[in-house]
């Protein structure tokens, strides 16, 4: 690397394995759902056994901001924050610990969030106390693309620390929010040794409610329930990832204007598998399961100065590593009192054939969910059932040789109880909250 790189960080809300094209997704009936991000991985690296670090998104999210297994944190206990935690004093990103944002701040980066927070709420959390300079988006989990309101009625869209309306569809608020960012950090590289930037660009799409440009009559029908449970379908939610493609074309585009795109790492991937009208194929399960389409997720990356084109990795990885990546790729430093349980990925950036040990580990309150990856194994438990899969044989996870293979699982699930132990316990407090149940619509 000849100089640091600007880096963008883009992460979708709920994304199913095979909802874009490069990984298998079908067309719509409009065409191409992600012409834009095949295209970056067609010239960048596609990754095929990429991991999020929950099938739930502010736990992830936690993973994604320390570079560090989220259940060191009390705050990434709750499957998920909910918008009932608005003024908890616990239930957030602590501003103390450190972040892959404040370490690129002390490195001396421009740093900035557009879009999705999601790890509590100001005064005690927030993106302004965490590392960064700017913040641009909903602080909750879910609201309205119209409305901006979370699940429960409030006004969810800040600028800084204040809430300030504005209309729009929030993809497109969001995409536009990010070009005129990087305008802006361009405008002021005039002067000599001005700093790289690193912006989180995290999309509320394809998350419910089910909301394409055209939808917004939609807003005043499911304000009273943002799952919106009576609506929505595969042509919608194809729409909805489709208006997120098309931002982050305006973004590359707005880079290429620049002249910023050779030496701009850009990652894309997803905070947990998908829901409802998501395509995981050929995976099992979607949101809140610790079968692999719950947690399997796309992950793709580009940067010409470093990535050749045309590259698939196989390398197993999940979000803290490419937090782990960013920091390193940003010549910044891990706080040695907060060490990094992330590994870097640069080494594959650079050679996509590179490949190293790296055994993954999940547990979910949910279910008593628990999860090993360790090579071609995983060790699963759900609803207290064991289950030992070969996933290089048979990525659905229907074939259980838990009972053809009783010495692996029982090192497996050693090896998991082992990391389970370096970790707090899960507190009796915590809170599972589900939007929907077998009472609304059919299991998977």
């Amino acid at each position: 690397m000849s100089q640091r790189p600007n880096i963008i960080f883009i992460v979708a809300d709920d994304l199913g394995f095979a909802d874009l094209g490069c990984y298998g997704g079908r067309e719509a009936e409009f065409g191409a759902v992600s012409p834009q991000l095949d295209a970056l991985a067609a010239q960048g690296i596609r990754f095929t056994q990429g991991y999020s670090n929950s099938p739930v998104c502010s736990p992830t999210r936690f993973a994604l901001m320390t570079a560090r297994y989220q259940y060191r944190l009390r705050g990434a206990a709750e499957e998920p924050i909910n918008s009932k935690s608005r003024g908890s004093t616990t239930l957030g990103l602590p501003a103390e610990h450190p972040t892959m944002p404040s370490l690129l701040k002390q490195a001396g980066y421009r740093t900035a969030l557009i879009g999705k927070w999601h790890l509590g709420y100001p005064p005690a959390f927030g993106p302004l106390r965490s590392g960064y300079d700017e913040f641009f988006g909903p602080m909750s989990g879910g609201v309205d693309y119209f409305t901006h309101c979370s699940s429960n009625g409030q006004h969810d869209l800040w600028f800084g620390e204040e809430e300030r309306a504005e209309e729009g569809y929030l993809t497109d608020l969001i995409s536009h929010r990010a070009v005129d960012y990087i305008d802006r950090m361009a405008a002021r590289d005039g002067s000599e040794g001005e700093a790289p930037f690193f912006l989180s660009l995290h999309y509320t799409a394809p998350h419910w409610p089910w909301e394409t440009r055209d939808d917004e009559a939609l807003a005043q029908e499911v304000k009273t329930n943002l799952f919106h449970l009576h609506g929505g379908n595969i042509h919608t939610y194809r729409r909805m990832i489709h208006h997120m493609d098309e931002g982050i074309g305006w973004v590359m585009q707005a880079l290429r204007r620049h002249g910023m795109e050779r030496d701009t790492l850009v990652i894309f991937t997803s905070d947990n598998g998908g829901e409802r009208f998501s395509d995981s194929w050929p995976l099992v399960g979607g949101k809140m399961d610790l079968t692999e389409g719950g947690i399997r997720v796309p992950w793709i990356a580009h940067w010409p100065a470093v990535i050749p084109a045309g590259q698939v990795s196989a390398q197993h990885c999940m979000t803290m590593d490419w937090s782990t990546t960013v920091i390193e790729a940003a010549g910044a430093q891990a706080d040695p009192a907060y060490p990094l349980d992330g590994v870097s990925l640069l080494p594959v950036l650079r050679d996509a054939g590179r490949t190293f040990a790296r055994p993954l580990h999940w547990r979910m309150n949910h279910r008593g969910q628990r999860a090993l990856r360790d090579g071609k194994w995983k060790y699963l438990r759900v609803d207290g059932h064991d289950y030992l899969f070969d996933l290089s044989a048979d990525e659905r996870e229907r074939a259980n040789l838990a009972g053809r293979d009783p010495a692996r699982l029982a090192a497996l699930r050693d090896a998991w109880e082992s990391w389970n132990q370096t970790m707090p316990p899960i507190p009796e407090d915590a809170t599972v909250s589900l939007g929907y149940s077998v009472k609304d619509m059919p299991q998977r």
